[in-house]
């Protein structure tokens, strides 16, 4: 069987809570991904046998405070968003199958699939529904192709009334923490008004630095990048060799940007492990690491921090709509 063949179509497997997806990529190696209705989001993203993900990757809203954020009093404007970024509830899961609206087969009807069932295109939908006041929603689609290419396209629906937002993205928490990465961008911790020293190119990045801030807040954004490359060389695997046998061989997941650039970070930590900490020494160990891909960033000032704002170009309006996309693959 050529290669074209064998990526002609998805297997689709109807789980009574989740629908799995299993194929083979461009390089050759088999992927599996497995949606979770009663998680609401993507449950497993494994290629190669390794598996990224450690949570349900969700939209994300709070960023850690800087000390412009905290002197402007920025927090005390926007804290519910903190909040909505904690506790999201997911209302409701649509699933097309070949373009076609579908149920989300849960038992006992997906009792009628048979284990051969193919598709050449998947897309499942989660809403979610935000605890703020008042609330908003998030559509979240992931479009799958045969050769295991996941189209992520993010959606949030401003509403009047809601505090101008600190950042607005998705999270994904993988399983251990990366060797590394690659992007396409600018140069350097870059923010919206803080591009001009910027330098466009690709860039290796050793480890997953964290900008040792007397306090820990918000670091190591990155604007205006086109494409980004995690590398990690460790599994959660108990029978994984890796390292411990002198095989460390590394490999990856890229992000590449849909119609216009994304900003992200990929650090050890999330927005609310940086939060709570007051020192560097009060940050867990480094055990994982957190990919945050943005299609808004908030601008961090530093006119001074004794209570001067963002100016206004950099502020993000929670009233209005914000729409990006991305695309996930093996690298």
């Amino acid at each position: 069987m050529d290669y074209m063949n064998k990526v002609s179509k998805l297997k689709v497997i109807y789980g009574d809570y989740t629908l799995g997806l299993r194929g083979i990529n461009a390089s050759g190696e088999e992927f599996s991904y497995i949606f979770s209705y009663g998680a609401g989001g993507m449950e497993s993203l494994v290629i190669g046998g390794r598996e990224w993900l450690y949570r349900v990757p969700k939209p994300t809203f709070w960023r850690a405070l800087t000390d412009n954020d905290r002197g402007s009093r920025f927090h005390l404007r926007s804290g519910m968003w903190l909040a909505a970024d904690m506790f999201l509830n997911c209302v409701s899961t649509r699933v097309r199958i070949d373009g076609q609206e579908t149920t989300m087969h849960e038992a006992p009807e997906n009792n009628r699939y048979t284990p051969n069932e193919v598709a050449e295109q998947v897309e499942i939908c989660f809403t979610y529904e935000t605890i703020t006041t008042p609330s908003t929603q998030v559509e979240v689609s992931y479009r799958v192709s045969p050769d295991g290419t996941i189209l992520v396209s993010v959606y949030y629906h401003g509403k009047q009334g809601l505090p101008e937002l600190p950042v607005f993205g998705m999270r994904f928490i993988m399983p251990t923490e990366a060797d590394g990465y690659i992007y396409e961008g600018l140069s350097g911790e870059t923010y919206p008004d803080r591009m001009a020293g910027g330098i466009p190119g690709v860039y290796e990045v050793k480890g997953l630095p964290v900008t040792p801030y007397l306090v820990p807040q918000d670091c190591n954004v990155h604007m205006g990048t086109k494409w980004l490359k995690v590398h990690r060389s460790t599994t959660r695997n108990n029978v994984d060799k890796g390292p411990l046998a002198g095989e460390k061989k590394s490999y990856s997941l890229c992000f590449a940007s849909g119609e216009k650039p994304f900003a992200f970070a990929c650090i050890p930590y999330t927005a609310e492990e940086l939060e709570n900490a007051t020192h560097q020494e009060e940050l867990p160990p480094a055990r994982r690491t957190v990919v945050t891909i943005l299609g808004a960033v908030r601008g961090v000032g530093g006119i001074d921090s004794w209570g001067a704002d963002v100016e206004a170009e950099y502020h993000i309006d929670a009233e209005k709509d914000i729409s990006y996309s991305f695309m996930i693959t093996g690298a």
